[in-house]
Order: C-alpha cells, then structure tokens, then sequence
C-alpha cells in the first residue's frame, strides 16, 4: 500500500499544480498575447488590436493583452502552427479568420489538425468583402467593369494577400463565377497588396472593409460591389452596391474571425477567456470601431465556445469542394 501510495504521489502534485495554474489565470505579470498570423497593419491585425484593448479592460486590468505578429506561410499558417504548438497556459491566443475553415482541404502537409488541436474561445465579428479596382480603371460601376473585363481577357491582374487569404478566396470565387481567368498576383499581405492596386500595378482585389473601407472613402480606389446580401450602412459604404443587386445572384462571401487557444488550455482558464471576449464583444468603444471598418460583431450563439466550433466544422464542410474543384493546394 505503501508503495502505491508513494506511486500516486507525483500525480496527485501534478494535478494540484494544474488547478493551481488554472485558479491563478491570468498569471501575474505575464500578458496574453493575441498572435496574428499576417503583417502588422492588415484587417486581421487591425481586428486583434481592436479587441485587445477591449479584452485588457474586460479582464479588469489584471495583466496587459499584446498583439504579437507572425506572419508567413499560405493562410497565416505559420502563426497558427506556433500557437497550437505553444504551452496550453491561456497566455498565447491565436486571432484568426476563415482560414481556419481552409486549411484542412487547401494545405496537404499541415502541422496541425484544425479540428483537434486548439480550444475554440468563440467568434469575434464577420466582415464582408469589396470588389475594388485600382483608380485609374476606366469603369465606373460594375456593368462597366465588366465590360472592361470582357473586353480585357487574358490582360487582367488579381491581387491577393498571399495564398488561403480571405482576398485569395473572394477573388477565386469571383473568377469561377463570371467565367474568366485572370492572372492571380498573391502578396505577403494586405498592405503591399493595396499599395501596388493604388498605384495601379494590378488592376483589382476582392479584400475585406477592415483593409478598404478608408481606401474607398478616400477615393484612391474604385468599388464595384459588396458580398453581402444586403447594402452595408458604414457611411463609406453605404452606397456601393451588392453583387446579387448587379447581377450575381447568389454570391455572397463573408469572413469570420475566431479567438484560439492550443488544445490543453485549463478548463477554468477557457471559461474566464471566453466571458472576457463575450463582454469585449459588447464594448460600446470596440464595436464603434468595429462598425466603422464595415465589420458586424458577433451577438449570436457562436459567442459560445462549442457553437464556434460547430461553425468552423461547417465552414471546412463548405470550402472542402470549392478548393478541389479549384485544384488550388499548397504544400
């Protein structure tokens, strides 16, 4: 008996160790850091800056909540790999958008099973996305651009922010669904993507109203429709059309952006993360600034853990096909 009591020992001190951890989180002085899986200054980061502040106030001060950036690989896949792969403490987050729902059909060799290796913390807002053509392009609205594309075949670049990005994923369908092939010009995110359609070295991008409502706003490129069903009330936005309003019935692309932890983060440590999101999620400041990026917060359901799990599922379920009939894969 003895024996097997001194046997049992070290787990039973393991075991309190790990309630202790989990009681104690946020541990003192060490930050939560929300990793961003792309470039400092694209929607994403502009999103996971946003919540931070919201979430450092909804966690009462107890520790400060840091944005950290580690961009590379087709749909942030390097900063997601770091943090299924980080220690499961609550400390290390991952923010990150519809790539989530991708990754298992679009990447043949990935590091980390979406479904099983990070704890689901719940959703953070949807964002929907612009069809935008550089400034100088001689159409005016959609039916011109059209005809501009027609008369354009073979000739047309399509920028995106690097492969599995949510402009990569718009653009795809897009091209699928008016028939023609253009040149896809993938970027190392966002930034440099909008930089080159301003200047006029490509010649259109389907990107998100996180990264193009202010460049619309200011004119220095053209809009030619939102994905939504229906028109968005952001002031800059408010009088682009939809797609379907131009014909495209049926097209309707909107991305998420979920909050991650690795697979093993305490139970406690969860829970006191996902009602600190849940109430960032009601931040009067937080949504303002989400509203004036085109961004809808998340109110529903998939605020819960299990919902948002359940929703990447059926979001994997959707783009499964999409991705194979494309014949679009990354190693």
């Amino acid at each position: 008996m003895n024996s097997l009591l001194k046997s049992l020992a070290p787990l039973a001190l393991l075991a309190t160790a790990a309630g202790a951890q989990a009681a104690d989180f946020p541990i003192k002085d060490k930050p939560i850091a929300l990793v961003v899986p792309f470039a400092a200054g694209g929607p994403t980061d502009r999103v996971a800056r946003d919540l931070a502040e919201a979430m450092r106030k909804a966690l009462g001060g107890a520790t400060s909540v840091v944005v950290e950036n580690a961009a590379g690989g087709p749909g942030g896949l390097i900063g997601a790999n770091k943090v299924a792969k980080a220690t499961p403490d609550g400390h290390t987050l991952l923010v990150h958008h519809i790539a989530m729902g991708v990754f298992p059909s679009l990447v043949r060799n990935l590091p980390f099973k979406v479904e099983t290796d990070f704890e689901y913390l719940g959703m953070i807002n949807d964002v929907p996305m612009t069809l935008i053509g550089k400034p100088t392009l001689p159409a005016d609205n959609y039916k011109e651009l059209m005809t501009w594309v027609q008369a354009n075949k073979g000739k047309i670049n399509l920028a995106n922010a690097g492969m599995a990005s949510a402009s990569h994923l718009c653009g795809m369908l897009w091209q699928s669904a008016v028939g023609i092939d253009m040149t896809t010009v993938p970027y190392k995110g966002t930034a440099p993507a909008m930089t080159d359609l301003i200047g006029g070295q490509v010649d259109l991008m389907c990107d998100q109203t996180t990264n193009t409502t202010s460049q619309i706003e200011g004119k220095k490129v053209k809009a030619y429709g939102v994905t939504t069903a229906k028109r968005l009330s952001t002031p800059a936005l408010k009088d682009v059309p939809t797609l379907q309003e131009s014909g495209m019935k049926g097209f309707e692309v909107t991305i998420f952006h979920g909050l991650y932890a690795p697979k093993g983060t305490p139970p406690d440590a969860q829970k006191k993360l996902n009602d600190a999101l849940k109430t960032a999620l009601k931040d009067p400041e937080f949504i303002k600034k989400q509203e004036g990026l085109g961004a809808v917060v998340v109110t529903d359901k998939r605020m819960e853990m299990g919902e948002h799990k359940k929703f990447v599922a059926a979001e994997i379920a959707k783009w499964g096909p999409v991705i194979k009939a494309a014949g679009v894969y990354a190693d």
